[in-house]
């Protein structure tokens, strides 16, 4: 299953562990700004660190899961909110969730920082130079837009 980005901004993109072995030819590891928190989200669901998850770098988002879906929230502590057949309700933080099909999952900054949605299984998208993360001051990937999946 999936998620579909329905509010985005600046601050939201696809991070993993970053990548190694390039310094020498200028470009910094990048990766997950809290890499303890990417750890954690991948302990809750019981998967690899390794894998690409949305990292919110003090910046709102929403998505709605396209049918059942696991996800684990860690990082700095976001105001989080599951909307389904109408009804809102809070999602508590350093934890994992189980998102019903069609639910909507809404994440505001609290006192800022850092933020990762883990979906279980990760996110798949082809790897730049061994990884997934983007590095907006490399050139290398974006911010999530709406509407991709």
């Amino acid at each position: 299953m999936s998620l579909i980005v329905l509010a985005s901004s600046p601050g939201v993109t696809l991070q993993d562990e970053g990548r190694r072995g390039w310094l020498a030819q200028g470009l910094s590891r990048g990766g997950a700004a809290d890499p303890v928190a990417l750890a954690e989200g991948a302990a809750l669901l019981g998967q690899s660190p390794g894998l690409a998850v949305v990292e919110l770098a003090n910046a709102p988002a929403r998505f709605r899961a396209t049918g059942p879906l696991r996800i684990a929230l860690t990082g700095a502590a976001f105001r989080a909110t599951l909307r389904e057949r109408g009804e809102e309700r809070p999602l508590s933080w350093n934890t994992s969730h189980a998102l019903p099909a069609g639910a909507e999952l809404s994440l505001s900054p609290g006192e800022g920082g850092f933020a990762y949605l883990t979906p279980a299984g990760g996110i798949e998208t082809p790897p730049v130079l061994g990884a997934r993360s983007a590095h907006l001051a490399a050139g290398i990937g974006r911010a999530l837009e709406v509407g991709e999946e």
